[in-house]
């Protein structure tokens, strides 16, 4: 099938399978390999993306469900070659040892701060709880989350 999809601000038509899976074809077809594979069944969260402003998990939205669609990946996230807020805070923050779970965990952390841009500890770890990460006991991310809401409130 034909799609046509928006990534990152930039237009890409594609020939796909039907059943190909919007993280292979960011990772495969249009080389975009911030965002990881992890456990392919939605629990880990290290796909997640937005999609039309909402975080999903790509690895199990098929990429002909993204066709007319806006779709913003880690690597669209830094403007102008300044960080994001939310990449800053994790990077000021500690909030990341290996990273493999980093990309899935600052698009949540984006949302989660759209949708609430001061959000208590326990929203914030409930607002991150659909990404695992197995290195950092979280406590650092939830401190990158708040250093994040901070920035982004201007403070």
């Amino acid at each position: 099938m034909d799609i046509s999809v928006t990534v990152n601000d930039e237009r890409f038509e594609r020939s796909v399978e039907p059943r190909r899976l919007l993280v292979h074809f960011l990772r495969e077809d249009l080389g975009l390999t911030g965002t990881h594979i992890g456990c392919e069944t939605t629990v880990c969260g290290a796909c997640t993306v937005m999609l039309e402003g909402r975080t999903v998990k790509s690895c199990t939205v098929l990429a002909v469900q993204a066709d007319g669609k806006e779709i913003t990946t880690i690597e669209g996230m830094a403007s102008n070659g300044e960080l994001h807020a939310v990449q800053e805070a994790f990077w000021n923050e500690h909030g990341l040892q290996c990273g493999f779970c980093t990309p899935g965990m600052i698009m949540s952390v984006d949302q989660l701060l759209n949708d609430q841009p001061s959000p208590t500890k326990d929203e914030i770890r409930h607002g991150i709880e659909g990404n695992l990460c197995r290195c950092t006991g979280y406590q650092h991310i939830v401190n990158a989350v708040e250093a994040a809401a901070k920035a982004k409130a201007g403070a």
